[in-house]
């Protein structure tokens, strides 16, 4: 069975990183977005982090642009904008798509594993997967819930 661990992505600097790397953790993976009506969530999401980090919890960011173009900037640019206007210490990823023929690897698998609502493709910026220690994809919240909202999910996983 394919999990989340067998997959490998780019970093924010265009290298390899296999996520097998978390094994073991539970994992908050969001495709996000700098100039988006949810980007504030940043702030719950690194909240989140810094609450967890040390029981065994990442969130792992993918900045995207295919919902309103709302993710232009570089690699390089992304990062800074959320180090300095959030704070965010958890790992943000290369950009990239989440959606139709250029769609990662890793965000196929996830819709395949907890497809939304009407549809398996990604609606909109701030999609949030949460996946389990052993790197299986438990459940998929919209861009409107809150990072504080799937606390709850989070602390069922390390008990």
């Amino acid at each position: 069975m394919t999990t989340v661990f067998d997959f490998t992505v780019q970093n924010a600097a265009g290298a390899d990183r296999p996520l097998d790397e978390f094994k073991g953790q539970v994992l908050l993976i969001v495709n996000t977005a700098s100039k988006c009506g949810f980007t504030p969530q940043f702030e719950g999401l690194e909240e989140l982090y810094e609450q967890y980090k040390d029981k065994g919890v990442s969130i792992v960011g993918f900045p995207c642009n295919q919902f309103g173009k709302q993710d232009p900037g570089s690699n390089d640019e992304i990062q800074e904008f959320c180090q300095l206007n959030y704070g965010v210490s958890f790992p943000m990823m290369g950009k990239i798509e989440v959606n139709g023929s250029g769609a990662d690897p890793l965000f196929k698998h996830l819709k395949d594993e907890a497809p939304g609502l009407l549809t398996k493709n990604i609606k909109w910026n701030f999609t949030k997967f949460l996946v389990n220690p052993a790197g299986e994809v438990v459940k998929r919240y919209a861009p409107t819930v809150k990072p504080k909202d799937i606390e709850k999910d989070i602390q069922a996983l390390l008990a």
